[in-house]
């Protein structure tokens, strides 16, 4: 049983951050494609909240892979394609941006993990880099990820029990070009219910150092797109569904209890996964 949910725990892990202890066996791979959306919205989580100038639709596709390099060494690759759009007037804004719509990529992203214990706790070291790979259009004021590259080293730690695990992580995102870095940490608990399914619960914190000097754009500003000292305090649902020993099925559900600079909408996203 320990073996079975430390196994399914490395497929529901991709949805959200894919930050576990646990890695890649040698030769062995996990990919994923998932589709990510937050609904049309105009409502920004601040102190006091406010509204963007149009209403917004955001959208993700997703492309994920695990390697295992050694038994105790996997790389990563996050590939983001997003597909943004922005709408009618939302309140009595006066139209400073243009509607229109986007699909460019993300910021890019890959990452090595590495193992370094593994009695009960399983824990290891992460770095994710993030590079800057968006796109910015100054009339709608749609950007599809920071304008900077980000370095993400992580402490991992994660554990099985007979029914169920737990895992958690924590670690910095240290950003160029004048964005604010920022501390994160979270965890998350699953258990199997029933045979082939695994349900998830988890909880992400974000906090900036606000440590930047970046100047955006106003329209950048009006749509609050990766705009600078974004933080949220999360929480979330995921369920994993085996269709066989190679595939299956993944969804999601992400909402917040608090944020700032970052949508006050729900997020919704349904994956499918391949493990070779």
């Amino acid at each position: 049983m320990r073996t079975y949910l430390a196994f399914l725990f490395l497929i529901s892990a991709q949805i959200i951050n894919a930050q576990s202890g646990w890695t890649q066996k040698k030769g062995e791979a996990y990919t994923q494609i998932a589709f990510t959306t937050i609904p049309s919205y105009s409502e920004i989580f601040g102190n006091p909240e406010y509204l963007t100038e149009r209403e917004i639709l955001d959208n993700t596709l997703q492309f994920y892979a695990e390697y295992g390099l050694t038994d105790k060494t996997t790389i990563i690759l996050n590939l983001p394609i997003k597909f943004i759009k922005t709408d009618g007037l939302a309140g009595n804004s006066s139209g400073v941006t243009s509607a229109n719509s986007s699909s460019k990529l993300g910021n890019v992203e890959i990452g090595l993990k590495q193992q370094f214990y593994n009695k009960k706790w399983v824990i290891a070291g992460q770095l994710n880099v993030e590079a800057n790979t968006s796109s910015f259009d100054n009339t709608s004021g749609i950007r599809t990820g920071y304008d900077a590259w980000t370095f993400a080293p992580t402490l991992n730690a994660s554990r099985s029990f007979d029914t169920f695990y737990i895992q958690g992580f924590t670690g910095v995102n240290l950003r160029t070009n004048g964005y604010s870095s920022n501390f994160k940490i979270g965890g998350e608990i699953g258990t199997k219910p029933w045979e082939k399914i695994l349900l998830i619960a988890f909880l992400d914190i974000v906090e900036s150092f606000r440590n930047g000097s970046i100047n955006l754009p106003i329209s950048n500003q009006l749509t609050a797109l990766y705009v600078n000292n974004q933080e949220y305090t999360t929480y979330g649902l995921k369920i994993i569904g085996e269709i066989t020993d190679a595939f299956g099925i993944n969804a999601g559900f992400g909402g917040a209890f608090s944020g700032n600079n970052v949508a006050k909408s729900p997020a919704l996203t349904l994956g499918l996964y391949h493990k070779f």
